[in-house]
């Protein structure tokens, strides 16, 4: 019989744990999106060597397990003048390992922007930032949040390998909670529970973030005002 009374006792340290595991998913997101970003920028740069250079990166970090990334940050760091805690340790382990997805989602963002846009704002003089900034940009939002909400929702689920480094979030909790009172089962459901809440949350918001970011695309680009306005008039 489930024993739901040990949620309730083990309540303030599962919820500190939670707090944890939103502090090191989030800051990993962003760090991995804005270091894909510029990985991405820089496949740009027509230096064969330095495309090289980034391409063996995304490879190695995508080509092996999270864990040994993390094992290597955290306990080889110190043979090469690199000590971290163990929470930095797990939110740098994490933006790493999502930053070579991400510039491999923004890169496909990237090509998938028409060229005449590209053209169209060269001839009118814009510099390049300008051109990221308001055409480049704005286009790779609307092919490529479906596939950074994906990657959000699996860097949730990767949070839980940082209890092997002792960062103290929710699966460590949950390791002492099943350690202290031999309660296996309830601590798989919970586990399993606070996970699907947390990936369907971030799949609800993504998806209102999407139709958000299509709208008000839409209304902007001039395509969009020419229509509403021969709408009005008719």
């Amino acid at each position: 019989m489930l024993d739901f009374a040990l949620f309730v006792q083990y309540g303030p340290a599962l919820l500190r744990g939670f707090g944890v595991t939103i502090l090191c998913w989030g800051a990993g997101c962003l760090i991995g999106m804005a270091l894909g970003f510029v990985l991405m920028l820089l496949r740009q740069v027509p230096v064969k060597p330095l495309r090289w250079i980034i391409r063996a990166y995304i490879e190695v970090i995508r080509g092996t397990p999270f864990l040994i990334q993390l094992f290597l940050l955290y306990s080889g760091g110190p043979s090469f003048g690199l000590r971290l805690e163990a929470t930095t340790a797990g939110i740098l382990g994490l933006g790493l390992y999502g930053s070579a997805y991400f510039a491999e989602i923004f890169r496909a963002g990237y090509q998938a922007v028409p060229k005449g846009q590209v053209e169209a704002a060269l001839s009118l003089g814009m510099s390049y930032g300008a051109i990221l900034r308001r055409v480049i940009v704005p286009a790779m939002l609307v092919s490529t949040i479906p596939a950074i909400v994906n990657m959000m929702a699996i860097l949730t689920k990767e949070t839980v390998v940082l209890s092997i480094i002792t960062v103290p979030e929710l699966m460590y909790e949950m390791q002492t909670m099943a350690a202290e009172t031999f309660a296996t089962f309830e601590t798989i459901l919970g586990m399993a529970l606070f996970y699907w809440l947390l990936v369907e949350v971030v799949s609800r918001l993504g998806r209102r973030l999407e139709a958000r970011v299509t709208r008000f695309l839409t209304h902007a680009s001039p395509q969009g005002s020419s229509t509403e306005t021969a709408t009005a008039r008719a």
